[in-house]
């Protein structure tokens, strides 16, 4: 009893140095990306929107992604997905339509401007995934992704539009 009382105390100390370090490495890794996209005007979250679109149309969802699941499989919650939504629709980057099966949902594709626009980010959001990671060896990166899932499993959410799933089921998520 006694010693796991001690292990609780000197581990909220610790604790709180892994969430800010955790989180002074988000912000770090956010901004190096941000540096690749911001230049084509779009932000990060923006891009990730593209990537999950993208990915949803080779799957096979042709007629799109309802806007809830759309949101759902961002990297970042947005609770303004139908405002980031207007903006990449005046780039002329995505498209929306009415569900017609559900007047109520309306349904997010790529538009042709926004696989273009991924087109020419995938080379330079590539090397930018290995220099923001590049110090680490294959055995050091797989020990980060281990502990990286542990955290998030611990803190799964129920999604605004689906009853809680495993992240480890095959989706487009992790789609940056």
């Amino acid at each position: 009893m006694r010693a796991a009382r001690a292990r609780r105390q000197s581990s909220g100390p610790l604790a709180h140095l892994g969430v800010v370090s955790l989180l002074r490495t988000v912000d770090l890794v956010r901004r190096f990306l941000a540096r690749v996209v911001e230049p084509h005007g779009i932000t990060l979250q923006q891009f990730n929107v593209l990537r999950i679109l993208r990915g949803a149309e080779r799957a096979g969802e042709t007629q799109g992604l309802p806007t809830l699941e759309l949101a759902d499989r961002m990297v970042e919650r947005a609770p303004g997905i139908t405002r980031l939504l207007d903006r990449l629709e005046r780039k002329r980057l995505v498209e929306r339509q009415r569900c017609p099966r559900d007047r109520r949902q309306v349904l997010c594709r790529i538009a042709p401007g926004g696989l273009t626009l991924l087109e020419r980010l995938e080379r330079p959001m590539a090397q930018a995934d290995r220099d923001c990671l590049g110090m680490l060896d294959d055995r050091q990166l797989r020990s980060l992704l281990g502990l990286l899932e542990a955290v998030q499993a611990g803190h799964q959410e129920p999604s605004p539009s689906k009853p809680v799933r495993s992240r480890r089921a095959p989706s487009n998520k992790g789609e940056r």
